[in-house]
């Protein structure tokens, strides 16, 4: 295995320049275009935009509370968040716009905020899930790539920035699928010789080879696998992030 994972400073910084990039390709957009079907089922672009800014908010609460030792939840509960994304989703351009700039600027701060002594403290995300606060900036970073491809505006899982992928894909092997019952025992293989060990620990591993770019399409559910290799046979399905 290769790779290094980000540091905490330097996820952040990668967070700011990847929302710049989504509010470019956001604001070329109208009110129309933003009621319009995202990639996401069920999902138009404005709801994707109301998640997005409402995630920034849920996650200043997290490091909020790693900064300080006071619990504060994500979200008041899954419903309140489910709500919050349906009132917003379709709002005017403009407001999502301006929404997306203040909470970016909130997480900014929070991050910013964040001393390297609490850069190990624990928090829990939705779903009960325990995460170092050093990891939020991935977790963040994650979510504004993502979605930006999400929004089927033109920027695609091949134009994901070299430096996410591969970071992406050694959280996804070695936290997200590690020992993960829904999926088989995979042996990921890229292009430039790294190896990610994931899924059951039980059985033979099957490998499947290719792009780090590849790889995180499929593992994420952007893509359905095209551009990898199993040696013949079916890629199995993936669990849902």
């Amino acid at each position: 295995m290769t790779g290094t994972p980000f540091d905490f400073r330097h996820g952040a910084a990668a967070v700011h320049e990847a929302t710049e990039r989504l509010l470019v390709s956001v604001g070329k957009l109208d009110d129309a275009a933003a009621r319009e079907p995202s990639l996401l089922p069920g999902w138009t672009r404005g709801h994707v935009l109301a998640h997005l800014a409402r995630n920034a908010d849920a996650l200043v609460n997290l490091l909020n509370w790693a900064r300080t030792d006071v619990r504060t939840p994500m979200y008041a509960s899954a419903d309140a968040r489910a709500a919050d994304i349906e009132r917003d989703a379709d709002r005017p351009l403009a407001e999502h716009l301006t929404d997306l700039r203040a909470t970016a600027a909130r997480f900014d701060a929070a991050a910013a905020a964040l001393p390297p002594d609490r850069f190990g403290y624990q928090v829990e995300m939705r779903n009960g899930v325990v995460e170092r606060a050093e990891r939020l900036a991935l977790r963040r970073l994650a979510e504004v790539e993502l979605h930006h491809v999400d929004l089927d505006v033109g920027y695609t899982v091949d134009q994901l920035p070299p430096e996410f992928v591969h970071a992406e894909l050694r959280f996804l092997a070695t936290v997200k699928f590690a020992g993960h019952g829904g999926l088989p025992a995979l042996l990921l293989v890229t292009d430039d010789g790294q190896r990610w060990p994931t899924g059951r620990p039980e059985g033979p591993p099957l490998t499947v080879t290719g792009s780090a770019h590849a790889l995180v399409g499929w593992l994420t559910g952007r893509t359905d696998g095209t551009g990898l290799d199993s040696g013949g046979g079916p890629l199995p399905k993936v669990p849902p992030l």
